[in-house]
């Protein structure tokens, strides 16, 4: 099976940001940095991001500290942008959202992706997966203690046990199937309807990668998988996950589905996915590795 590269870098990735880790437990820097008027705040409110206009331009806040705007919920430092300091802070879940002044609005990440430039959509899933963990880790998972920031908001520390919890991202391997010049592709509960994406799964404990390309696909499918091939890797904030692209060659071509996990799986063939609409058929969001998995297989044969 010969690899296919990535023809483009993936949506969300391409940040931007100097992360400056050696910062993060620097008190005085880190409080001078959220004084500054200079500084960026990336704003939140309920999981959505700040854009403004037809287009949706993103809205980086200047002149407001983090701590000010966020209050008693969650801010954090992201790092550095252009010698520029760049935080996030949530808002909260007010109804409506606190007016920050100006024409914009809070609106889901994925619905503004398309129009936005590749740099501040990174910046933008950044703070929405650091604060989407901040906000369920209020509690410790060993004691139940209640924990407080730490590392301007990379570190929760219980005050009952003085353990420590990092950030935490979910892998997950999402795998085009192929067989010759056919790919397999299946419609889930959740999405919308007549739309057909590759599958993927959670990497379980104490599996590898392409171990867990080859359980998923039979899970769902019953499909035997032989050689899998990594092509690219994409963070998905939705809520906190990072997606680890593979194409994987089919060993067998019989389907059963697993019921509760798919309502229908079907060999397309490369033809048919050139015009998935003839087939009343739709393919993922533009802004994923799905879409983008498809789009080189399909490219790879010319």
């Amino acid at each position: 099976m010969i690899p296919i590269l990535p023809s483009r870098p993936n949506v969300y990735t391409g940040n931007p940001l100097d992360r400056a880790a050696s910062l993060r437990d620097d008190a005085g820097w880190i409080a001078a940095a959220a004084a500054d008027a200079g500084s960026l705040v990336v704003p939140l409110w309920r999981g959505q991001v700040l854009v403004r206009g037809e287009r949706s331009e993103a809205v980086f806040l200047r002149g407001i500290d983090p701590r000010a705007l966020a209050g008693e919920r969650a801010w954090a430092f992201l790092g550095r942008w252009q010698e520029r300091a760049v935080f996030a802070a949530e808002l909260g879940a007010d109804t409506p959202p606190p007016a920050l002044g100006g024409d914009g609005s809070f609106v889901d990440l994925r619905a503004a992706v398309a129009s936005l430039p590749a740099e501040e959509a990174a910046v933008l899933a950044h703070a929405r997966a650091l604060l989407h963990w901040r906000a369920r880790h209020r509690f410790c998972g060993f004691c139940g203690g209640a924990c407080a920031p730490r590392s301007a908001g990379h570190v929760m520390v219980c005050g009952q046990c003085d353990t420590s919890h990092f950030p935490r991202t979910d892998p997950a391997v999402i795998m085009l199937v192929v067989r010759g010049e056919h790919a397999l592709l299946g419609h889930a509960p959740r999405f919308p309807a007549g739309m057909y994406s590759t599958l993927a799964g959670f990497v379980e404990p104490g599996e590898s990668l392409e171990e867990a390309v080859a359980r998923e696909v039979a899970e769902e499918t019953a499909v035997r998988v032989g050689a899998v091939r990594y092509h690219s890797s994409q963070p998905w904030p939705f809520p906190a996950s990072v997606m680890l692209g593979f194409h994987a060659e089919a060993m067998s071509e019989e389907i059963r589905i697993d019921r509760t996990e798919l309502d229908d799986a079907r060999w397309f063939s490369r033809a048919a996915l050139r015009a998935p609409q003839a087939l009343g058929i739709s393919l993922p969001r533009g802004d994923s590795i799905a879409r983008r998995l498809i789009e080189d297989w399909l490219a790879a044969a010319g």
